[in-house]
This record gives C-alpha cells, structure tokens and sequence, in this order.
C-alpha cells in the first residue's frame, strides 16, 4: 500500500458519502479511518458525525469533493444517454438483420412503447426550448 495516503476518504454510497479522516501517525502505525462527517449531494447537506465539529479545512476538502462528484455523476448521467442512443442503432440492426419472429414477438409492444414514451417526451421538450427561445 503507498505511503503516501490521503488525509480523507470518502466511502461513497446512494446519495453521498460517508467521511473519514485517515489517520497513519498512531503508536501502531495502523491505517486508522475515522468517520467525520455524511454528505448528502442532492441536497448538499453536510452533518458531522457524532457531535464533531468540522474544521474549516473538513469543510473545504468536502464541498471540493461534493463539487467534483456531483459534476462525475452529471457526465455518467449523459455518458449512459450515449450509449443509449448505441443500444437503439444496435437494436434496430439486430431486428433487421437477426431477430427471430419469436423474438420480435417477445420484445416489440415494449419496445414501441418505450420509443413512444420517448419521443413524446422528446418533442414535448424541444417545444418548450423553441418557445423559450421566441
């Protein structure tokens, strides 16, 4: 393991994260993890764990992660709609080129459900963008 470690770690879960400060200076020279703080990134909310205060510096480092996880998780959330967009081009080739009558008769409603709901939504939006715009 290196050296050098990190001051915090963040142990990421549903909506944020659990903070720990990394401790490697004890009389044991353990890896020591103490929880810190819980942050929440939808509603940037910050609670120090059992009654700590956090310093200035806690408070820096955490909103500097909340910042950067929250623009990680808007570039996966656009990054899944790409690779959406392949999973429709490689599922109309597979349709077209492959796809059995059973296996068409499996999938199709859903489908074209999903494509309808979409494209309504789609158009609904890029309406509102042009009205905006006028």
């Amino acid at each position: 393991m290196s050296v050098d470690l990190p001051e915090y770690y963040f142990r990421v879960r549903e909506n944020g994260a659990f903070v720990f400060r990394v401790d490697t200076e004890n009389r044991q020279r353990r890896i020591e993890m103490e929880q810190i703080a819980a942050v929440n990134v939808k509603n940037g909310e910050i609670k120090p764990h059992g009654g700590r205060e956090l310093t200035p510096e806690d408070l820096r480092v955490i909103e500097e992660w909340m910042a950067e996880r929250v623009a990680l998780l808007a570039q996966r959330d656009i990054d899944d709609i790409h690779r959406a967009i392949d999973y429709l081009n490689l599922t109309a080739h597979w349709v077209q080129t492959r796809a059995t009558d059973e296996q068409l008769e499996n999938v199709t409603d859903a489908l074209l459900l999903a494509m309808h709901d979409l494209r309504t939504v789609l158009v609904r939006k890029k309406a509102d963008r042009i009205l905006k715009k006028d």
